[in-house]
């Protein structure tokens, strides 16, 4: 990792996972495998600020820790890469085992439960297939019908104007989100801890 860390694949240690790591990869990794239109790509990073607004209109007041599971949604990418989910399947159970173990080590590093309540990950799957809709009808060429059709419709009264951000702008983005979450959970100064040099 560009931190000088070290992070071992098979055997994900909490230790070695970094969110600037995180917001660096996930900024540089394209949603719709970069078949989206505008300047830039439309990065894993920026979806996954979007899905945890989402998460925020959908369920109002809920825990900035559950609002932090939301962000780190989609961190393992930041190793793995974006793949689609027909792809995931066909890949079989040892592919679903690796990434889980992955995911956990980035939930314990930042102060999460190793996975999440079935109800959170439902809010969250909901709120990521919203994303989803928007980003398939403003960027990848979708009608509106063919999204409803994959994704359903998005919450009642939210609406997004997505506007594909440089991996820079993004990875800034994606900190920042994060340092306010992890602030507002009272974690900020501990995590500062993890940091051994």
């Amino acid at each position: 990792m560009l931190s000088g860390r070290r992070l071992d694949l098979l055997d994900p240690s909490p230790f070695d996972i970094e969110i600037e790591d995180i917001a660096h990869g996930l900024a540089r990794v394209a949603r719709w495998n970069g078949q989206t239109i505008g300047e830039h790509a439309f990065s894993v990073a920026q979806h996954s600020v979007v899905v945890e607004e989402i998460v925020a209109h959908i369920r109002p007041g809920i825990a900035p820790k559950w609002r932090l599971a939301a962000l780190l949604h989609d961190a393992s990418e930041y190793v793995i890469g974006d793949m689609i989910s027909p792809f995931k399947a066909a890949l079989g159970v040892s592919y679903k085992d690796f990434e889980a173990r992955l995911e956990h080590a980035i939930h314990i590093r930042f102060g999460l439960p190793a996975k999440n309540p079935v109800e959170i990950k439902k809010l969250i799957k909901e709120a990521d297939k919203a994303c989803a809709f928007f980003e398939a009808t403003q960027l990848a060429g979708f009608s509106e019908e063919e999204a409803l059709g994959f994704f359903g419709a998005p919450p009642p009264a939210y609406d997004l104007h997505i506007t594909p951000l440089s991996a820079p702008e993004a990875q800034a983005r994606y900190v920042e989100r994060y340092r306010t979450l992890a602030e507002a959970m009272g974690t900020v100064a501990g995590a500062d801890a993890w940091h051994t040099e």
